[in-house]
């Protein structure tokens, strides 16, 4: 195995070399391989990364294959953050390395890759495009208004809980692109011109974005990061011959006893936090707000589909919540979209078309990457090495290594998706966990929620993308009033692990 890796550095390295040596006395050649490598050079620079430590001689109490693994996890890392090539592309590769550098049977990664976490992220992605070909924005903008009245602090409130509630079911990127026309509508309806309403916009985008990042945790279908972590709490420490590790089975009442507390908590400072960073130009919006009963009153009441879309969508998460555990969260999902197609509610083609299928694909890799972190050993190994850093600054048990922990995965997930953050860390902080004495579900639930915490860049989270994409915003908008909402998080959930967790026996 070491000579082969060797030879494919060099093989590589030499490949690069030639490529250069025979286009350098053509121009014409020139310009086609730069062309080529337009927007790929962190690919090439990933490849070498990956070559170079390969040919270096494996640390010590590291095997050869859990030292591949890693390496593949910094090549992977270094494409989520860089995006040379699509993410999906990157999934490919962490399949195809696992067969060629690891030497895993074919038909092994395939299994890795297809669990029911991998099911339920694909079955919640085809819920919410039957979902959003509703078109219920304007009824969910008037709704927001008719409970919260027309004052613009209290209509932000209203958009918060709004978008974390139904996030906290449906997924955030879902929710952040259904709510964007709301806010959009109100902006444009109170002035067309977007310097006169610029820090109106910004409540009310930021009010959609950070609620849906807070809520996103609440439950298991809020996020694909939840599934991923519950499928390494059962792949890591499940055993269903074995009755002590039921505690590791965490079903989806489970997760929102511990979880939805600390996504309302969160919620009540979001509007507070961005009505401070942000003085909106108009209190009250009551003028938008006849507008909008004008273009409702034309496009007429609620019809059948209407009614039966919410009917199925509140029927999937009856299921969620009361058969997950013994059918799957995933099957369930499955049902629910099968239901829209039988019952005529959304197309096929609208499926096929609008679910990012590269998503699930990423989401099931990075499973079967992190399986393989645990199998061969290498995300005990990084544990007790970053336990032992940890330790040098007396970090390394109880709420300073909680707090460690939550600052380590913050910083990942500011700079790479969230599903991603946890795909990457929640094998280690797993193990750092077994190493460190402490509970897993704490550990894992910290991890889980600290990957929410991407409020500081546009990239952070598909949320705060999908709001910038509106053209309101600045990125400095993001780093102004993410900075606060990323300190008041982080206290709520420190509160959260030392005092209310344990009352639940954790």
């Amino acid at each position: 195995m070491r000579f082969a890796n060797l030879a494919l550095y060099r093989s590589l390295q030499s490949l690069i070399f030639n490529l250069m040596r025979g286009l350098r006395p053509s121009k014409s050649r020139t310009a086609r391989f730069k062309l080529i490598l337009k927007g790929r050079a962190w690919f090439v620079f990933a490849l070498i990364v990956g070559g170079y430590l390969l040919s270096l001689p494996t640390p010590d109490g590291l095997s050869i294959e859990g030292y591949t693994v890693l390496i593949m996890s910094v090549v992977a890392t270094i494409l989520f953050v860089t995006e040379p090539i699509p993410l999906p592309a990157v999934a490919l590769l962490i399949m195809v390395g696992q067969v060629l550098l690891l030497g895993i049977n074919s038909n092994d990664v395939a299994k890795s890759i297809m669990s029911d976490s991998v099911l339920f992220i694909m079955g919640s992605l085809m819920l919410a495009v039957a979902i959003v070909k509703q078109k219920l924005d304007k009824r969910i903008a008037f709704f927001i208004v008719k409970v919260t009245g027309t004052k613009t602090a209290n209509i932000s409130v209203g958009i918060s809980v709004v978008s974390g509630l139904m996030a906290s079911v449906v997924g955030e990127h879902t929710v952040a692109a259904m709510m964007l026309p709301v806010a959009i509508t109100l902006i444009r309806l109170t002035s067309t011109d977007p310097k006169q309403v610029r820090q109106l916009a910004a409540v009310l985008l930021f009010s959609i974005a950070y609620g849906c990042s807070v809520a996103s945790i609440s439950t298991p279908s809020g996020g694909a990061r939840n599934a991923i972590m519950i499928g390494f709490w059962q792949e890591f420490y499940y055993d269903p011959l074995n009755p002590a590790t039921f505690k590791y089975l965490v079903d989806y009442v489970s997760w929102v006893m511990y979880c939805f507390p600390v996504f309302i908590a969160q919620l009540m400072f979001t509007s507070f936090i961005l009505l401070k960073a942000f003085k909106p130009e108009v209190s009250n919006l009551n003028r938008a707000v006849v507008k909008l009963r004008r273009q409702l009153a034309e496009q007429g009441k609620m019809d059948a589909s209407d009614y039966a879309t919410i009917m199925i969508f509140l029927l999937t998460l009856a299921g969620w919540i009361m058969f997950s555990d013994t059918v799957g969260l995933g099957t369930i999902a499955l049902m629910g979209s099968t239901a829209f197609l039988v019952f005529g509610l959304v197309k096929w083609d609208d499926i096929n078309t609008n679910v990012n299928w590269g998503v699930v694909l990423l989401y099931g890799s990075a499973i079967s990457l992190g399986i393989q972190m645990k199998d061969t050993g290498a995300a005990e190994w990084v544990a007790n090495n970053m336990l032992g850093m940890l330790a040098n600054i007396g970090a390394d048990g109880g709420p300073s290594l909680w707090l460690s922990i939550s600052a380590m995965t913050a910083t990942v997930t500011n700079t790479m998706s969230n599903g991603a953050a946890v795909a990457m860390l929640g094998p280690v902080t797993l193990k750092m966990a077994n190493v460190a004495n402490e509970s897993p579900l704490l550990m894992g639930y910290i991890t889980a929620i600290s990957s929410s915490f991407a409020y500081l860049t546009v990239v952070g989270t598909p949320a705060c993308t999908i709001v910038y994409s509106a053209g309101y915003l600045k990125p400095s908008d993001f780093l102004r009033v993410g900075s606060r909402m990323l300190l008041m998080s982080t206290t709520v959930l420190m509160l959260f692990a030392y005092f209310y967790w344990p009352l639940l026996g954790l």
